[in-house]
Formats: structure tokens, C-alpha cells, sequence
């Protein structure tokens, strides 16, 4: 395929989003949009006249729909407000990192208690852990079994936008991928974490993203693994050979930066008041439009229709996403086309004036000596399961490796799943405490 026909396929992209926004009131529409011999999008959508909402024309975009007040106020609460609202005490930290950028750290504090840190995926933020509300949310869980939960957000999502010099609407604020994430703000988030508590060290729960950005850290600042009781990796993404997401896919297939800079010229699909409406205007409680919802919100990660709280999304959509830069996208599509873990690929002349080597250097996984355990799903299309067990061979303190028992289990299942807990949650928290234990046991014989 020819650069003009990937420049107008792309079009074709930002007119399907376009598309959904002109469809008569009163009439029911077919859209598809097909790249190369994929098809992204098929769904019918059927008009808002239908669903009896009343859109005003003016200014100020109102939706009126028959969603329950309490998730939809769910879906305007920010991280801090929803632990709040549910009546656990919130709190909020600012962390600037060595180069700059303003992080948000929330907090469910629980004074005295061992520190866990929660760390989000891809285009997700700290509101993952508990959007879904008490008693169905690994944050809150995690408070309820004893331990003070701390929830991260790295540079560039809803809560991380600020910076000592650069506001995000600076190109320069943009220039980084998941590599620095790993470098500056786990790092620093750990630091602040443990000053504030006087603890010597954390467990860490990373999903997703969550759990690249930690790889990281172990491989470019080893010296940060003896911070770490007890690392669980939910969903962990570090090789994507078999990677099954179209989305990953399709960005592996495409080089050019110009290209990806139609969808987001330095923050990809940015969270604007325009996005949050168009995704509630989507995503309801109503039945005609569930499977549209389903559809797109799961085109990068599978779906698992049985493990989805198809109330619960307006709040989905209410936080997500989150944010992105375009440069850490195109990391992503870098690991699948080329295989490896490994650092940003800027072309053989600028990888030799970057890294002294023509290619990127890839991570060392062996630096990553904190005791790992590592939870993973037969249906999750960016962490195949071959792909998790070929990281289990490349890190050296995996002490625990579990294939979740429902073959359906899909990427965001780990965090939303209706079973989650049945499924997986009661496994990894009678291992963090079998690992309590047995530091405890340690500490005492010393």
C-alpha cells in the first residue's frame, strides 16, 4: 500500500468519527471502516431520536438519557472524589520528577500500614482501581485487607499534565514514551511514597503499562529493586511477537510519524470535552447501543462480553482514555515489529549518536532482581501467553506464574472483570501476604 492510500485510509479514520456525529436523528446508519484486509469498525448505529435523548443545539453540549445519577455523577468525579464520595479517606500528592514533570499520586491512606503502589496501563490513569466502585475495585479491596494504597499517574494522562517549564500544549512536553516512565516517575513516586510513609519498601501491583514501565526501571536503575517487597504483574506486557490487538498491529505496520500525527499530532486521541461527550454519547445503559460501545472500547484489548459491567460504562468512558503521547504509541508498535524489548528506534543515524549503536539497545531484564509474580489470560491480545512465558525465561526472581482459570479472560478483566476477584484477586492477595509473612519471618531471624 502506496503513502497516498495509508494518507487516505487515515481520512477515513477521522471521517468515521465524524460520521457518528452527522447521523440524521431520525434514521439508522451502517459505518465501516476497513484498513487493508482488516476491518476496524462495523457497527449499526442507530440514532440519538431513538434512544430519547434530547441534544440541544448550542454551545454546551447536554445529553439527557435515563443512566442512573449515581454513574453518571461517578463519570465526572475525578480520582479523589470517587474515594471520597464512597466514604474512604482520599488523599492527593504532587511529585516532580529529576527532568521536570508534575506527577498526581493518590492516595487510600491508611497511616502505619505497608505501602502498596497501583500502577495504570496504557491510556488508563489512578481511576482504574476504583471506578468500580466499593467492594468490586482492587484499590479498595487492597484498603479493606489492611494496606495503605497509594495509585500512580505518569506524565501525560488526565492527572499528570503539568511541568516545571512546558505546558502540555508544547511539543517539547510531548517527547517522551513509556522509557521515561520507567526512568523518572516510577523512581520518583517510590521515593516520595517511601519518605512519606518511612517505610523501606513497597509492593507494587502494575497492570498492563503498568508493568512495562517497571521492567524498565529494574533494567536502566536496578538499584530501585531492593525498594520492592513484591512485584505482581497483571497483564505484563514487555515482548508482543504474537501480539493480537489490530491497533498494535496496524501501528507496527506504520513508520511514518506523519501518519500517526492525523490522530494526534503530539498527544494521541487527546481527552477533551469533545472525546468525553462523544464516548458517553456511545456508551449508556441502553441496549441499542452496548455492542458499538463494546466494540470500540475493546478493539485494542479483546473483549470478554461476560466479564464486562455493561452499567458500569458510562464510568469507563467517564475516565478513559486518559492520555498518550504519539511517540510512546509508536514505541508500542516498535516491540511488535521488531520483537525485542528494547529502547525508542530513531533511525540508524540518530540510534548512533543516541545510544552509539545502530539499533536500540534492549533492556536488561536480568537487573530485574525483585521477587515477580506474573497473571495472564488466554483471550488478552496485547500479553499473549507465549509472549509472558518467553519474559518468565528472561527474569530471574519469577516466584509465582499463573494462567488465569477462564479461557476468556481478557487485558482489562485484570482490573474491571465482574469475577476478578474469584478469578485472580483472592490468589494475588494471599500471596502478598504469604510474602508479609515471610518477611516478617525474615526480619524477626535477623
Amino acid at each position: 500500500m502506496g503513502k497516498m492510500a495509508l494518507i487516505l485510509r487515515f481520512e477515513q479514520l477521522l471521517l468515521f468519527s465524524l460520521c457518528l456525529t452527522l447521523v440524521p436523528f431520525e434514521s439508522n446508519a451502517d459505518l465501516s471502516l476497513i484498513f487493508g484486509n482488516m476491518t476496524l469498525f462495523n457497527v449499526n448505529f442507530k440514532s440519538p431520536a431513538w434512544l430519547g435523548r434530547s441534544i440541544p443545539v448550542s454551545n454546551n453540549v447536554r445529553i439527557d438519557s435515563d443512566v442512573d445519577p449515581n454513574i453518571l455523577e461517578d463519570s465526572h468525579l475525578n480520582t479523589y472524589g470517587l474515594i471520597k464520595k464512597y466514604g474512604y479517606p482520599a488523599e492527593n500528592y504532587t511529585v516532580v520528577t529529576d527532568d521536570g514533570y508534575k506527577l498526581t499520586l493518590h492516595r487510600i491512606a491508611r497511616p502505619g500500614a505497608t505501602p502498596v503502589l497501583l500502577v495504570h496501563g496504557l491510556l488508563d490513569s489512578s481511576a482504574t482501581w476504583v471506578m468500580m466502585g466499593p467492594g468490586k475495585a482492587l484499590g479498595y479491596l487492597l484498603y479493606e485487607q489492611g494496606y495503605d494504597v497509594w495509585m500512580a499517574n505518569v506524565r501525560g494522562n488526565t492527572y499528570s499534565r503539568g511541568h516545571i517549564k512546558y505546558t502540555h500544549n508544547h511539543a517539547k512536553y510531548w517527547d517522551f514514551t513509556f522509557h521515561e516512565m520507567g526512568v523518572h516517575d516510577i523512581p520518583s513516586s517510590i521515593d516520595f511514597i517511601l519518605n512519606k510513609t518511612g517505610f523501606p519498601q513497597l509492593h507494587y501491583v502494575g497492570h498492563s503499562q503498568g508493568t512495562v514501565v517497571f521492567w524498565i526501571m529494574g533494567s536502566e536503575r536496578p538499584e530501585y529493586m531492593k525498594k520492592i517487597i513484591y512485584m505482581q504483574a497483571l497483564a505484563p506486557v514487555a515482548y508482543l511477537q504474537h501480539c493480537k490487538s489490530p491497533v498494535v498491529n496496524f501501528l507496527a505496520e506504520v513508520h511514518s510519524s506523519f501518519i500517526l500525527k492525523l490522530i494526534g499530532v503530539h498527544e494521541f486521541l487527546p481527552q477533551n470535552e469533545f472525546i468525553v461527550m462523544f464516548n458517553q454519547l456511545i456508551c449508556d445503559e441502553t441496549t441499542i447501543t452496548k455492542e458499538i460501545c463494546s466494540n470500540v472500547i475493546f478493539l485494542t484489548t479483546g473483549f470478554d462480553k461476560s466479564q464486562l459491567n455493561e452499567t458500569m460504562l458510562p464510568v469507563v468512558v467517564g475516565h478513559a482514555p486518559a492520555g498518550a503521547s504519539t511517540k510512546q504509541m509508536q514505541h508500542f508498535g516498535q516491540l511488535r515489529r521488531s520483537g525485542a524489548f528494547r529502547q525508542f528506534d530513531y533511525g540508524w543515524l540518530r540510534n548512533h549518536w543516541r545510544y552509539n549503536s545502530i539499533t536500540p539497545p534492549e533492556y536488561k531484564l536480568e537487573n530485574v532482581q525483585a521477587k515477580v509474580a506474573l497473571y495472564y489470560g488466554e483471550n488478552d491480545w496485547l500479553a499473549q501467553p507465549s509472549d509472558v512465558e518467553a519474559l518468565s525465561l528472561h527474569l530471574p526472581n519469577v516466584v509465582s506464574q499463573h494462567l488465569v482459570n477462564y479461557p476468556k479472560f481478557n487485558h482489562l478483566d485484570f482490573i474491571w472483570g465482574v469475577d476478578a476477584r474469584e478469578l485472580l484477586w483472592d490468589r494475588m492477595l494471599s500471596n502478598m501476604k504469604s510474602i508479609d509473612r515471610e518477611q516478617l519471618g525474615d526480619n524477626l531471624t535477623a
